[in-house]
């Protein structure tokens, strides 16, 4: 049950005088105040699109995704009955449970925005996108009161895990100015509200088959990119959960070298399988060389990993396209970057980047 809110002012006497609350002046103007300021609804949330058009005829008043690339649907009650409004959304909430990766980038695109999707989104939470979009969907009714009808539905949803809820806003005036309230008609810190609902792999963009991510850290000195630009290969090691992922580019992968919080410095594709650093050979010069015999500037070396061979660094042979020096590095905002060794690089925003900036061909 939701809370009923109150507003008391104090007066020249100390006494407590009650604002009185009414109905917004218009409720488009909440819609417009939601647009501009999502965190009036508690939490950061990018409107990603304003009365978004779907398959099935209707207008969805606000979409929006947060951190974590859950979408929310806002819709406004406008007068509507409780089953008309509740109706309305669960519509719309069978057409957003099909949105795909693209779709979702259409749609934001459609919302005419000055900055690329992904520039927002680092700009908004501060991360870059996750892999998943719409992996879940939220369902929200913006409202300025719940009246029992609407509570007692939206209510009997929740507790069978439908992601809906109600958000209402109390509007206050007093001496020339103007207040919102809100309340959450249902608690969304509570567990049961934990529960999402879980789409299909499809929300990760296209894979186009062929380019990959690597990242190439060099702390602790351990390896270093001056080493693997001159020999042609990248690397990881010091754990299984490192080199795994490297262990398993294919030959004939298109790589792009990322050095952690620097930016991308080489394309290359990968011409050998992934070797343990004691037994790799690379071709140097039409001469094939052990990899310990070079002139290296890194270790390669991890802390016990002469008795453990999970700790090995692995070397994974590459001929490098086009690479620059760490100085040089292609960096920008919402440029995918990844924990992991080694993944599918399926970031558009990213490989439009690295293709121009590496001067290469789609």
């Amino acid at each position: 049950m939701a809370y009923e809110v109150g507003l008391w002012r104090i007066g020249e006497s100390g006494e407590p005088v009650r604002v009185t609350s009414g109905a917004i002046p218009l409720e488009s103007q909440l819609e417009m105040l939601i647009a501009q300021d999502p965190t009036i609804l508690g939490e950061p949330v990018m409107i990603i699109g304003r009365q978004v058009p779907t398959d099935f005829g209707g207008l969805i008043d606000l979409l929006g995704i947060d951190a974590e690339g859950t979408l929310h649907v806002l819709e406004l009650k406008r007068g509507r009955t409780p089953r008309e409004v509740v109706a309305q959304i669960l519509d719309y909430a069978s057409w957003v449970k099909n949105l795909s990766h693209d779709d979702v980038l259409t749609i934001y695109a459609a919302s005419r925005q000055e900055l690329p999707f992904e520039t927002t989104f680092f700009n908004v939470f501060g991360i870059n996108p996750p892999d998943e979009l719409n992996a879940d969907h939220r369902l929200t009714i913006v409202a300025y009161d719940v009246d029992p009808a609407t509570e007692r539905i939206v209510s009997y949803l929740s507790s069978f895990a439908v992601p809906v809820n109600v958000v209402f806003f109390r509007y206050f005036e007093d001496d020339g100015r103007r207040y919102l309230a809100r309340t959450w008609l249902i608690d969304e810190s509570k567990p049961s509200r934990a529960i999402s609902v879980k789409q299909r792999s499809s929300t990760k963009e296209t894979w186009n088959g062929q380019d990959w991510y690597v990242a190439l850290g060099e702390e602790g000195g351990a390896r270093s990119w001056d080493d693997a630009r001159r020999y042609g290969f990248v690397s990881a090691g010091g754990g299984s959960w490192f080199s795994r992922t490297l262990v398993n580019l294919p030959i004939g992968a298109r790589i792009f070298a990322c050095i952690p919080k620097t930016g991308y410095v080489g394309v290359g594709t990968v011409i050998g399988e992934a070797r343990s650093a004691k037994e790799a050979m690379l071709e140097i010069n039409g001469e094939t060389r052990r990899f310990t015999e070079l002139d290296l500037k890194a270790s390669y070396r991890h802390e016990g990993d002469d008795q453990d061979e999970a700790l090995l660094e692995y070397i994974v042979p590459v001929t490098w396209i086009q690479s620059v020096p760490r100085e040089q590095a292609i960096w920008a905002r919402g440029m995918f970057a990844n924990q992991n060794s080694a993944c599918k690089l399926r970031n558009k925003f990213t490989l439009e980047r690295l293709l121009e900036n590496f001067n290469l061909d789609e």
